[in-house]
Formats: structure tokens, C-alpha cells, sequence
């Protein structure tokens, strides 16, 4: 079978397109319901807590590659300002310091809306492509949709379970392959989860920055993460959300490098799979083996831009 036809097996088999109503804009998160959030909150029992965030600064890991997803730059308003008077500064009166910044919404640890991407004209549901525009962004799928996003947390550390610090870069994760990790972290999955999958790849950018994060310590861009066929398990699981330590999200350049890029279509525009990337996982496969288990509360937030078609996260698990 062709890369295009089992593409659209694919795409028939997972796509959610009405499954919530034809005016949802959630996706999956509708599995995100009460009953899962409370289960998730039950698996607190020591409070420690992972944050998996990079920072954010101008040594990020945008290095040009991606027009316009530039690292953040932040600058200051002003220093010590009295705005209250008290120019001299002896008097017990409030100086001010305020600052701003500005950057690309995916250029850190972000989440994906899901008017990241289209392919055939359509958004997820069939919202039309054209609904996102200069002045007002993804006017329908925009992340401000995103009021909450916490639940039961999974980690597949792939890495860990094949005993590597890094996956290789190309290396295509499979659903055999994250039934294997599940298996190996002794997970019984649960409608409502949300998936984190560790490769390693993070381990680059915090040994030499963007771009050995962008070209692997093979130096032949080349990325490790989900193929095509993952989306099979992500919807078999019911899967909430999927986030990984990747720049790319998926495997990259692919097995077929003419149709690169082909989980996005797949996860976003058909399930309407809420995907994140650019996350630190490792603290969290750390955490993860000293507590004995790969489950844990995940608080992930995004910010709420208006017509954002993505934003930046800082997410924790909790145990």
C-alpha cells in the first residue's frame, strides 16, 4: 500500500469531524470530562512537582529555521520609574519596573490550536481554512478555546524503554511501539489521558543549544517521533492530548519525505488532537522512576491568545 493510501485509511478510520457536534472546537479535549479530572487529581499522594518547561529567552531553540518563530526578546518599559512622585527616591513611595516581549507563540514549550494547521481547504470539523486571516488569526480554532487543560498525565518514555538516552534521529514511533512502552511502564490507559512521549531529543538543545537541537547529534536534521500510524493509537486510546520533547512534533523528514509533516493533517485537522512540543522531559522520566510509576496530575494551561493558533505552556506534573 502507497504512503497516500494508508494516509487515508487513516484518515477515515481516526477522523472525529462531528463526533461532538458540528460547532465543537475542543476536539478531543471533550474527553477532558469531570469524571477524568477527578480521577486524575486521586493519583496526588506526595505533591512533588515537575515543571517541564524551557525557558524562556533569547537563547531558545529558534534558530531562523521557521520564518517569523523567533526566540522571546524581552525588553524594559522603564526602571525604577516614580510614577508616584519621589524623584529622588528617599521617600517611602512605590518606583515601578515594567517590561514586554515579544515572540513567536510556538517558539518554546507551547501547545498547538487547532488552527495550526488545514490541508484540503479545511480546519478541523470542516471549519474553512480561510477562517484564519492576517487581522484576526485562527478567528474560529483559535487557543483562546482552551479555557483548561489538566488531567491524568502518561509518560512513554520510549527512550528509557529501548535503554538509550536519545532515540535516533528518523526513528518513527509506532503503535506497536507506544503499546510496548505502555507495557513496559506497566500503564493501563484511560479515555481522557494525556500523553507525553519522551525521545530524548530535548537532551540536544540543553547540551548545545538550537541548533543541535535542530540537527541531532547526527548533525542531519533529522527527528525522531510519531508517525502516521501512532494516530491509530492516539484515537484507539482516546487520547486527550499528545505533547513530545521534539521541535517537529513527528517523525521527520518521515519515511517519505515529499509528504513530510503528515501527522499534523492526521492528529489536528481529523481528530482534532490537541499536540504540543518542545517539552523537557527529562526531570519527569527522573521523577517517574523514583516514584515507581508513569501517571501522575498534569496542570498544562495554555495562555489564551485571541485567534492564537498556538501558545506557549508551562507545564506540571504533580505526583
Amino acid at each position: 500500500m502507497s504512503f497516500n493510501d494508508r494516509f487515508h485509511e487513516i484518515s477515515t478510520e481516526v477522523r472525529n469531524w462531528g463526533r461532538w457536534g458540528d460547532d465543537d472546537r475542543l476536539g478531543t479535549l471533550n474527553l477532558l470530562t469531570d469524571e477524568a479530572v477527578a480521577h486524575a487529581a486521586s493519583t496526588i499522594r506526595s505533591g512533588r512537582r515537575v515543571p517541564m518547561a524551557i525557558d524562556l529567552s533569547p537563547n531558545g531553540p529558534q534558530i531562523g529555521s521557521i520564518p517569523g518563530r523567533v526566540n522571546p526578546l524581552r525588553a524594559m518599559n522603564y526602571i525604577n520609574n516614580p510614577d508616584l512622585g519621589d524623584p529622588d527616591g528617599n521617600a517611602m513611595v512605590p518606583h515601578f519596573n515594567d517590561d514586554h516581549v515579544v515572540m513567536g507563540l510556538q517558539a518554546a514549550t507551547h501547545w498547538d490550536a487547532l488552527g495550526h494547521v488545514s490541508y484540503a481547504g479545511s480546519l478541523y470539523n470542516g471549519v474553512p481554512a480561510d477562517t484564519v486571516t492576517a487581522l484576526g488569526g485562527s478567528t474560529v480554532l483559535g487557543i483562546e478555546n482552551v479555557r483548561t487543560l489538566v488531567g491524568r498525565g502518561v509518560l512513554l518514555d520510549v527512550a528509557a524503554m529501548r535503554g538509550v538516552d536519545q532515540l535516533p534521529g528518523g526513528h518513527e514511533i509506532t503503535s506497536d511501539e507506544l503499546d510496548e512502552t505502555a507495557a513496559w511502564a506497566g500503564i493501563e490507559m484511560r479515555p481522557g489521558d494525556i500523553v507525553l512521549i519522551r525521545t530524548g531529543r530535548i537532551r540536544s538543545f540543553k547540551d548545545g543549544g538550537g541548533l543541535s537541537y535542530i540537527m541531532g547529534p547526527a548533525g542531519d536534521a533529522s527527528n525522531p517521533g510519531p508517525g502516521i500510524d501512532a494516530c491509530r493509537w492516539f484515537h484507539r486510546n482516546d487520547v486527550a492530548a499528545v505533547a513530545d520533547d521534539v521541535m517537529t512534533f513527528e517523525v521527520f523528514p518521515g519515511p517519505e519525505p515529499e509528504n513530510m509533516l503528515a501527522v499534523h493533517c492526521l492528529a489536528i485537522v481529523d481528530m482534532g488532537l490537541t499536540t504540543g512540543q518542545i517539552w523537557d522531559l527529562e526531570a519527569l522520566s527522573v521523577a517517574c522512576a523514583e516514584e515507581g510509576r508513569h501517571t501522575f496530575f498534569l496542570a498544562a494551561n495554555p495562555e489564551p491568545f485571541v485567534g492564537g493558533c498556538g501558545a506557549p505552556v508551562s507545564p506540571v506534573a504533580v505526583f
